[in-house]
């Protein structure tokens, strides 16, 4: 676990350098103004840009007292330049909503880094009894002690997923209603002839990766390789979802970057949930 949680913070302070841009609100176009020294280097900086907590130039911080801490007119320079402009297909108008949303008068929202409602997807190589094999590990942040950590909340393994296949219909195997008047001894006969024994679960049985990941780890049989990518989803600002992502390419636009947004409506988030976490 400490090798996953030091691969994770190596990507995270990955470093590039890029001159800023901005999206014109009367034109729709990008436009460079030349004041933004540097790309988003790091997450934490993704938060403290979102937030307008720290300069145009990126070498000071902003904090309460600073005349410039959280200033309506600094956070909209700031969140025109943190989208992908280069490989996502998000629109301006969206992109005019959601800022206009964020940095409302009456109602601005504000990214916190210990305030939930966002996690990590750690995109990962395994090797399972001997063989390479890519892992979903997603992760949150914790409280712990006098400060906070990482913790692996959830795994996506395509070869456990398969392992569970429960039948449904006619296809399904089952229990006579009155297999107790028998003690129970027909479940010798329907577990060693059913590939299947997930068919004598209930309806709302879900199998436990994470738990079985584990085991496999303790066991031997499941060995750390190497992290491929990380990205993280955000569902703090309200009625509103964005996927953070690195993009490390030449030009501008680099760094730690929106590369999805979505406006929710009832009943969106946990589709979208459903879909991070099975990626049918």
């Amino acid at each position: 676990m400490r090798i996953i949680f030091i691969s994770l913070i190596t990507l995270l302070i990955s470093i590039q350098t890029a001159p800023g841009q901005m999206l014109d609100s009367g034109s729709g176009q990008l436009i460079d103004d030349g004041r933004f020294a540097a790309s988003t280097k790091q997450v934490n900086q993704f938060f403290r840009r979102f937030n307008a907590e720290e300069s145009k130039e990126g070498d000071r911080r902003y904090y309460p007292e600073d005349e410039q801490y959280r200033n309506k007119e600094l956070r909209k320079s700031f969140i025109n330049i943190l989208f992908d402009n280069e490989t996502s297909d998000i629109s301006n108008d969206l992109k005019r909503e959601f800022i206009s949303t964020v940095v409302s008068d009456t109602y601005p929202q504000f990214l916190s880094f210990h305030g939930g409602e966002w996690f990590a997807e750690a995109n990962t190589v395994f090797t399972h009894n001997g063989k390479k094999h890519d892992v979903v590990l997603f992760l949150k942040l914790q409280p712990e002690g006098l400060g906070y950590e990482w913790v692996i909340e959830n795994v996506l393994f395509e070869p456990f997923k398969e392992a569970f296949d429960k039948p449904k219909g006619d296809q399904k195997k089952f229990l006579h209603p009155l297999s107790h008047e028998l003690g129970f001894m027909n479940l010798r006969k329907a577990i060693q002839d059913n590939p299947r024994p997930e068919s004598y679960t209930p309806k709302e049985f879900k199998p436990d990766y994470l738990s079985l990941f584990i085991y496999e780890i303790k066991n031997g049989r499941m060995k750390f390789e190497t992290v491929k990518e990380v990205k993280f989803h955000f569902f703090q600002i309200d009625k509103w979802y964005f996927e953070l992502a690195q993009f490390n390419r030449p030009g501008f636009n680099t760094g730690w970057l929106i590369a999805n947004l979505v406006k929710l409506e009832e009943g969106d988030k946990d589709v979208i949930l459903n879909y991070i976490y099975d990626q049918n």
